[in-house]
């Protein structure tokens, strides 16, 4: 298998002002993939970092829905996603519903539900780089209608789309606003935005 180095782009490679594990640097979310299907093997490697990711209580509350391009069930997903979201994920092999449950086994509601659940991804995330498997998360989804389309049950909550699929895909299968965009120089905000020391950013509102 082709170096994960050698496949991204080398412009997307994170400038980081500390040094970070390399895996964390190369990640990023393009919205091209490799014309390949993601091998089934590689699958259950991802949802077995998931199996073994961070849970409050161990109650492991994500749920996914996945189906490959050219099924019944893919086309289900693709038309659950927002319009600018449709004019490019139709390039991923894989695309996926992530879910989470609401409550507890006495009822209660688990307020880290969501929490886990993005513990879960971010594991599967790493597992994917390691593999050579872009991941990118969505927002844009009708998750209501993502619910009725797939029937989830009472108690589970849809919250993203992702689209999986090997890097290495070529630029010209996007429109010429897109291309531009996968090939912009990255930039994230400093640390001083987010991580307070001691006490509360009191610049922050």
């Amino acid at each position: 298998m082709m170096n994960v180095a050698e496949q991204i782009r080398l412009e997307n490679i994170a400038d980081t002002e500390y040094e970070i594990f390399a895996l964390l640097k190369q990640r990023y979310s393009p919205r091209t993939f490799k014309k390949e299907s993601i091998k089934s093997r590689h699958l259950n490697q991802l949802f077995e970092a998931v199996r073994w990711s961070a849970s409050s209580n161990n109650l492991q509350p994500w749920r996914f829905i996945y189906a490959e391009k050219g099924t019944e069930a893919y086309k289900k997903i693709y038309n659950c996603l927002s319009d600018f979201n449709k004019s490019w994920t139709d390039n991923a092999p894989v695309l996926m519903l992530t879910a989470y449950k609401e409550k507890t086994k006495d009822g209660k509601d688990n307020f880290h539900a969501l929490h886990d659940l993005g513990l879960s991804m971010g594991s599967l995330t790493v597992q994917a780089q390691y593999l050579g498997i872009a991941v990118h998360h969505m927002a844009g989804v009708d998750w209501q209608k993502a619910q009725k389309e797939f029937n989830v049950p009472e108690g589970y909550h849809i919250s993203t789309a992702v689209a999986l699929g090997y890097y290495g895909g070529d630029l010209e299968d996007l429109p010429e606003d897109l291309q531009e965009q996968e090939t912009a120089k990255r930039n994230r905000v400093s640390q001083e935005e987010f991580a307070f020391k001691e006490t509360w950013n009191p610049k922050e509102k």
